[in-house]
């Protein structure tokens, strides 16, 4: 196992160049220049340079900046982490002449993140996870101090170096040689680490080494900025998650279920909630909702405002089912009048029902909001509910309460307009998939509410990356 550590001297500035944008930098292992040779006397020999050789070191030249324009394009393409990170791989295996690869990021503890592999699947990953920290490629180029500049062995069998544990392994996976490279940024650090693999014990050549080292150089920035977002990501998520119940009831009689697939901030219009709220008399209050708008013509950057304002108002909504649950007219009523007074520039869509679980008695009522589903022994139906304006559009909202008895084992279904839509065309055509995906479950699935939900939202097509713009919400409620 051999370990290259960073020279201490400064190197020499690096000949640029452009290709796409991206400025490339002539790494020190290019081929330069061509230099004649002096006569004794110190006089340049007046004799022609070998054009053959001369052309094959500029052809080589002019290959390799292909090559490396090639792949630091695909990359700059790359959208999200896991697409960075993947390409990564890729390119740098198709650089050094690899077929595998494995690569892992630096956890914000330290220690390394879950692996992504190349020609490699999770059981040989789980496999390569299981060498000591000591033995370990990735562990070493992940190091804050003394970290590798490179890291490679011709024969991983073959080398008692790489310790017993991944000896073992490399002889159980088919591993041959293998080339190694951290991904760090002078400002950031270790950011990941890279590790490729030869089928047979063999190394790559000086030529394939500088080209990996400087892709990887131009990588590392750019995977930065993805590790950076893909934090606030999750960082957003979690705070949206936050503003719903972290938990649902337990309830004799009735056993609940919900998913949540939201829309990233940067695209979504607007927020969804769901709740199920426990009543001091026993009974049980359920609704989903969506809140809208910063003012007409919002876009995508009112999303943030829009999750905020659905914080409030299911927090709202909670304190008047505790007040006056049994009239959903009456929470939804109250409702209304709370967002035309603290948030006029926004609409919100809601449906609150009222559950007796021991009567197995419903009450709702919806304000523009997609109906619930019934899912029978026989099949499912729409619950109409009465005709309605959403919330905050009009002088005064106003609409009738529906009731209904559900018999034991049925499951009512509430749901959010993004989840109609992504079933269908339009939103009526998605409703009409949704309600027909219930009926068409099978019953073990059908008797399950979590795997009710599981199953509704695995039957709708799911969006390009990044491409949501509207929150999937899904509260299922089934009679014992």
């Amino acid at each position: 196992m051999t370990e290259s550590h960073p020279s201490s001297t400064p190197s020499e500035p690096a000949e640029a160049g452009c290709a796409g944008g991206l400025t490339v930098l002539d790494p020190p292992g290019f081929p330069g220049p061509v230099d004649t040779p002096d006569t004794p006397d110190g006089a340049a020999e007046d004799r022609p340079l070998p054009a053959a050789g001369l052309q094959d070191r500029l052809a080589g030249r002019l290959s390799d900046f292909t090559s490396l324009h090639q792949h630091t394009e695909q990359l700059a393409r790359a959208r999200g982490l896991a697409t960075t990170l993947d390409t990564v791989l890729a390119s740098g295996a198709a650089l050094l002449g690899a077929r595998r690869g494995v690569l892992v990021t630096l956890m914000p503890g330290g220690g390394p993140g879950q692996p992504v592999g190349l020609g490699l699947d999770r059981a040989s990953l789980g496999a390569l996870e299981t060498v000591p920290p000591e033995q370990s490629l990735l562990a070493r180029l992940l190091r804050e101090h003394d970290r590798p500049e490179r890291l490679y062995c011709p024969d991983l069998t073959g080398d008692p170096a790489t310790g017993e544990r991944l000896r073992e392994l490399a002889g159980h996976l088919g591993l041959g040689g293998c080339y190694g490279l951290p991904l760090a940024t002078e400002e950031d650090g270790p950011l990941a680490a890279a590790v490729w693999f030869y089928d047979e014990p063999a190394e790559p050549t000086e030529r394939q080494r500088e080209l990996a080292h400087r892709y990887c150089e131009i990588a590392a920035p750019l995977l930065a900025k993805q590790l950076e977002a893909d934090k606030i990501r999750r960082t957003t998520e979690a705070l949206r998650r936050g503003l719903l119940p972290d938990r649902l009831p337990q309830t004799t009689g009735l056993r609940l279920a919900a998913r949540l697939v939201p829309a990233g901030l940067d695209r979504s219009c607007g927020s969804d909630w769901y709740d199920a709220i426990p009543l001091p008399d026993g009974t049980v209050g359920l609704t989903v909702g969506s809140v809208s708008g910063d003012g007409p013509g919002a876009g995508p950057g009112s999303a943030p405002g829009a999750a905020a304002a659905m914080g409030r108002i299911r927090a709202a909504l909670r304190a008047y089912a505790v007040l006056e649950g049994e009239d959903p007219v009456s929470v939804l009523g109250d409702l209304e009048l709370l967002l035309k007074t603290t948030e006029p520039t926004r609409t919100a869509t809601a449906v609150y029902a009222w559950v007796e679980p021991e009567e197995r008695r419903v009450t709702l009522a919806g304000a523009g909001h997609c109906p619930p589903v019934l899912v029978g022994r026989h099949g499912a139906e729409f619950v109409e509910t009465s005709l309605s304006a959403p919330l905050g559009m009009l002088a005064c909202w106003e609409a009738p309460g529906v009731e209904f008895t559900a018999e034991r084992g049925d499951t009512l279904l509430l749901y959010t307009e993004g989840l109609a839509r992504r079933c269908g065309p339009t939103l009526h055509a998605g409703q009409a998939n949704l309600r027909r995906a219930a009926a068409d479950a099978p019953r073990d699935v059908r008797i399950d509410p979590d795997r009710l939900c599981a199953h509704l939202l695995a039957g709708c097509p799911a969006p390009d990356a990044g491409a949501a713009t509207d929150d999937l919400m899904l509260l299922a409620a089934r009679f014992e």
